[in-house]
This record gives structure tokens, C-alpha cells and sequence, in this order.
């Protein structure tokens, strides 16, 4: 059955909430693979293990979290809904799948290039340093995570 306008209101409610779970439980999949990626770019910092030492850092890597979750819901809600289109394809759209897991990978690729010329160009701000610091983790890892979130909404939204 094709959305349009001689569907229910309720089906199309129906669809639009199915539609922004399903994204987001992909999206929250794309963030923890972000995250196994800042891990596996980081091994001298232990992110887990120094953020655990200090509540606050803690509490900034929640709100990291709620925020990225925040951005990926609004994505999802506001994601053109494809009218006209079997209920399926309209739920899972596997084109735009593609080209946000895509624009996903790049948009991440090209931020860790940028921040390592941006390492290398500011050799007297020594970024490993944050290991000794829980709280400069805590910080980074919020940053990151809004990073992804960002990241995330932008190809949710994208015109195809």
C-alpha cells in the first residue's frame, strides 16, 4: 500500500513513528561503531577506563550521549517521508541507508584527518596529554559524540 494522501491519518502517524525508531536504532549502531573507531584510533587513551574515575566526566559523556540521541531523533523525525512510495520503502529507505552510512563514514573520515593536520600544525599544544586527565576524556568524548550526532542528523536530513 503506497502513503499518500488517501491513507489514514493514523497509518501515516504509524509509519512516521516506525520510521524514526527504526532510523534511530540505525543511527545509536553507527554512533557506537563511531565510538569503536575513536577507540581503535586512540589506544593510548583509554576512554572507558578514565572516564569512570570521575563523575563529572561521567555525567559529561550522559550528556554527550543525550544530546547525539537528541540530534539523531530530530533527524529522523524531520527525514523527508517519500509519499507516493510502498509502506516498506517508506520505513527503510535502503538508497537513503546507503548514502547516509556513506556520507556517515566520510563526513567521520574527514573530520579525524582534519583533526590530525590539526595535531600536526599545533605541535606546542600536545593533544595526547588529555590521558593524564579524566575530566579532558570526559570532555573529548562529549565533544566527539556531538560530533557524531551532528554528523548522523546531517545525512538523516540530506535531499537525495
Amino acid at each position: 500500500m503506497p502513503l499518500g494522501p488517501e491513507v489514514p491519518f493514523y497509518l501515516l502517524a504509524l509509519s512516521w513513528v516506525t520510521r524514526m525508531v527504526v532510523m534511530s536504532l540505525i543511527c545509536t549502531f553507527l554512533g557506537w561503531l563511531g565510538i569503536r573507531i575513536l577507540d581503535a584510533l586512540t589506544p593510548r587513551i583509554h576512554q572507558r577506563e578514565k572516564i569512570g574515575e570521575d563523575p563529572v566526566s561521567i555525567g559529561l559523556f550522559i550528556a554527550g550521549f543525550i544530546i547525539f540521541v537528541g540530534l539523531i531523533i530530530h533527524g529522523s523525525s524531520t527525514a523527508p517521508l517519500i509519499i507516493g512510495t510502498p509502506l516498506m520503502r517508506s520505513l527503510v529507505d535502503f538508497r537513503r541507508l546507503a548514502l547516509m552510512t556513506v556520507g556517515f563514514l566520510v563526513s567521520l573520515f574527514l573530520g579525524i584527518v582534519l583533526f590530525n593536520i590539526l595535531n600536526w600544525v599545533t605541535p606546542k599544544i600536545p593533544f595526547l596529554k588529555i590521558k593524564d586527565s579524566s575530566l579532558a576524556i570526559g570532555i573529548y568524548v562529549f565533544g566527539y559524540l556531538i560530533f557524531l550526532g551532528i554528523i548522523l542528523h546531517a545525512a538523516l536530513t540530506m535531499s537525495l
